[in-house]
């Protein structure tokens, strides 16, 4: 609201009037404007300045200092925060003061600063039908007796504040004021005055206020006044910690600044910056350094020696040459080329695995010609459990180098890989330039894990990252772009692990060497358990070898009923819960340990194990009619599939596929369907294409996910049993992708579905023709026991699958 000139003239009347109307001898009003007030209340005996806003309370204060008696009632608001234009007698207290304005302070941009004093309580009686805030009132003079009682209770308060003022200086000047009008012989003031120098709450100080029997509101006052006391002691405690600490701090600080410059006068301690600079001149003289890099150093150097030590410049200056002298330049772990030895620790590490240990001992053999291996990138495929990593480490044992490894899994970050630029707080080399430097040498073996799992975002692509990397033509120069110098990184030998390839970037895979580790069966799985997982679950139980011991066949049920999956991850856990149990069992017996022996067998595997996971691979002991079995590839191995078919009548001839098949599956039966259809007169003449039938073809399990072409001939064979109800040869399995004009074609993953098959009992096994050399490089003992038929076109299937031909 904007103040105009009428405004300014009466306001300036106003003045006047209050200045020439000030007399001690006026008369007490029982009629009164209220003005309410928000924050505390006022007591009688204090003079306090009000702010007075443009508006309503702004016209207020005109009457009022027209009035003769220039007499205002202020009362508490109920609620602090509340708007005083929507104020309205329901929500203020009934008890104020009466005060007497002295002086009016014109403020800019309209309203006044008004100084009152305040001089008796009063009470709102009634409120006068008024366009503003008005009431009429009950004046309460103070009485003027005083008893021996109120006067200690004075000299009480007194002595109390005494003590506040002792705490807290600041009420002296509050005290002072109230001594230049007031007698402290008179209770009533004394305790009003007491009160208003705490901090207690609004609502407490009300509660005096509204204390007009002397005895209740000298009690209450000294109440809060040792309330007060109580709070100034516990600051001035805290004050009193809070300096001592600080004092404390500076004297260490003082001394320990005197302690440095008393040593370095006398030779017995040095500046920071010199102890590193010598630090970083020690490392080079034990590094082969190539020039571009000794120049970055120097350079660096120069400038560590300009800055202070307490810049943050320094900081960073320092952590670069620490990171850049670090590196071992130069450094070279001596190789071991010994064919004989690198078999005994690759054998002692691992079982089985041949043609993987054939190709680890012909990259030895290469670095013994060629005097160190250059360029290596391996890259080793194979399901969860498989031994991957433990191979990796396997080769850094035979060859002699330094071992470190990392996970990619779930990286999103390409300075994980290539470092972080030097701009950035917290920046820091990425993981290869970590690698190097943690193994101390310039050719350790560095297996890059979960490569397969990578991710990508804004922040960059961790897979492109690799590719440098992983280029024997790059990396020689790798450049990090936290030490922003090139790295030659052609001697480490890189390995890489991934459980399937099809995630990883066409021109990542294309640097890589692929080995594949199929996974392990029967045979494999029992002699990897006896010769290794044992001994080390064994020995981590704390366990002797005289505790317990495994039967044959408790060691063949675990892993058919328990532990089915491709590696040996599961198997190791489940060995280790057998132990755990025996282990507790040993303790309990305590004493009689020594004469208590533990022999798991099949007879007592289900108490330590509970009943067996898994029951068998096979769902039927005889294949029925319209059922195939098919041999499939996963990520954890091979496994078997059954193909299912059944017919209802219905209007039309149609096919209907379930089992969460993928796009591709869904396409190899569509190629079933219509191949069957149109070689139908060869394989089944006289009958006809399921008229009026509706076919649905099933893969049981139907919660898990299933894609590939290889099940193509075994919907072919499924469908062909059900149209000649005839069922299939017994204990029989297939692979291959089928083409319109019947053609088989290769798959892959020969090995893991040869040991689904021998897992499940098939005896004969159909096999693409393009699959023979996959077979024929597999470990006879793979084979033994397996008949293996090779086909080129679905006649040759037909004929194996229906001996007798149609019914």
């Amino acid at each position: 609201m904007d103040r105009d000139d009428t405004l300014d003239e009466e306001l300036e009347e106003a003045i006047e009037a209050s200045l020439e109307g000030e007399t001690d001898d006026r008369e007490k009003p029982d009629e009164l404007f209220v003005l309410p007030i928000t924050r505390r209340p006022f007591f009688p005996g204090m003079a306090a300045p009000v702010l007075i806003e443009p508006g309503p309370y702004y016209e207020v204060l005109k009457s009022v200092a027209k009035s003769d008696k220039k007499y205002i009632a202020l009362v508490l608001t109920k609620k602090e925060n509340i708007n005083p234009n929507r104020v309205g007698f329901a929500s203020m207290y009934n008890v104020g003061v009466l005060g007497r304005i002295l002086r009016i302070l014109p403020m800019e941009g309209g309203g006044a600063q008004v100084v009152v004093n305040m001089e008796e309580r009063l009470t709102l009686i009634e409120p006068i039908k008024n366009k503003y805030l008005r009431a009429k009132v009950e004046l309460h003079f103070e009485t003027k007796e005083i008893t021996d009682e109120l006067k200690a209770y004075s000299i009480n308060i007194i002595s109390v504040i005494k003590e506040l003022l002792k705490l807290n200086p600041l009420f002296k000047e509050e005290l002072q004021i109230f001594l230049g009008h007031s007698d402290f012989t008179e209770p009533g003031k004394l305790a009003d005055f007491a009160v208003a120098l705490t901090t207690a709450s609004r609502e407490e100080l009300q509660g005096v206020l509204e204390a007009f029997e002397m005895q209740e509101r000298i009690d209450k006052a000294l109440a809060l006044l040792k309330k007060e006391l109580d709070l100034s002691r516990l600051q001035s405690s805290i004050n009193q910690k809070i300096e001592a600490t600080i004092t404390k701090n500076q004297k260490e600080y003082f001394l320990r600044e005197q302690l440095k410059t008393i040593k370095r006068e006398l030779g017995i301690e040095r500046e920071e910056k010199s102890i590193d600079v010598e630090k970083f001149e020690t490392r080079l003289k034990k590094r082969t350094v190539p020039l571009p890099v000794m120049e970055t150093i120097q350079d660096e150097m120069e400038k560590l020696q300009t800055l202070e030590a307490a810049s943050a410049e320094y900081g960073v200056c320092r952590s670069y040459l620490d990171w850049l002298t670090a590196v071992p330049w130069g450094i070279y772990n001596k190789e071991r080329h010994d064919l004989e030895r690198a078999e005994v620790v690759l054998n002692k590490d691992h079982y089985g695995l041949d043609d993987i240990k054939q190709r680890i001992l012909e990259l030895i053999s290469v670095g013994k010609l060629t005097g160190g291996l250059k360029g290596s990138i391996i890259c080793l495929v194979g399901p969860p459990g498989s031994g991957k990593t433990s191979i990796g480490k396997s080769i850094s044992r035979a060859l002699n180098r330094k071992f470190f490894r990392f996970s990619v899994g779930g990286m999103r970050d390409e300075a994980e890989i290539k470092g972080h630029r030097r701009t950035y707080v917290g920046a820091m080399p990425g993981k290869l330039v970590q690698a190097v430097k943690q193994s101390g040498a310039m050719n350790p073996v560095i297996m890059i894990d979960e490569v397969d799992k990578m991710g990508s975002s804004y922040h960059g692509d961790p897979a492109s990252a690799l590719l440098e990397v992983l280029d024997p033509e790059q990396n020689k120069d790798f450049l990090d772009h936290y030490l922003d110098v090139r790295l030659d990184l052609s001697s480490v030998l890189f390995i890489v692990t991934a459980n399937v390839l099809d995630t990883i970037p066409e021109p990542l895979l294309d640097r890589m060497e692929v080995l594949r580790l199929s996974g392990y069966i029967m045979e494999e799985k029992v002699e990897i358990a006896k010769k290794h997982l044992i001994p080390r679950a064994r020995k981590q139980m704390g366990l002797k070898a005289s505790d317990v011991t495994f039967t044959q066949e408790a060691l063949r049920s675990i892993i058919n009923g328990y532990a089915r999956e491709a590696g040996v991850r599961s198997l190791e856990n489940h060995i280790k819960k057998i132990l755990r149990k025996v282990a507790l069992q040993i303790v309990q017996q305590g004493a009689r340990r020594k004469q208590i022996k533990y022999s798991v067998s099949n007879h007592t595997l289900i108490d330590y194990l509970g009943k067996p996971i898994f029951l068998s691979d096979r769902f039927y002991e005889q294949t029925p009619v319209g059922v195939a079995t098919g041999l499939a590839w996963t990520s954890l191995g091979g496994a078997t599939l059954y193909i299912e078919t059944v017919k209802v009548a219905g209007e039309r001839t149609e096919m209907m596929l379930t089992g969460q098949a993928g796009d591709v599956m869904k396409e190899s039966s569509q190629i079933a369907w219509s191949y069957l259809h149109s070689a139908i007169h060869k394989y089944a003449p006289g009958y006809t294409f399921f008229e009026k039938c509706q076919v649905h073809i099933h893969i049981p399990e139907g919660a898990t996910p299933k894609d590939g072409p290889s099940a193509g001939i075994t919907m072919v064979t499924a469908l062909l049993s059900l149209l000649l109800d005839t069922p299939l040869a017994q204990n029989l399995g297939m692979t291959g992708e089928l083409t319109l004009t019947g053609r088989i074609l290769g798959v892959g993953g020969i090995r893991e579905k040869l040991i689904a098959a021998r897992r499940s009992g098939l005896e004969t096994l159909i096999f693409p023709q393009e699959n023979q050399r996959d077979y024929d490089e597999l470990p006879d003992y793979l084979k033994e026991g397996l008949e293996v038929l090779f086909v080129e076109h679905y006649d040759e299937v037909f004929e194996i699958a229906f001996p007798e031909g149609e019914p």
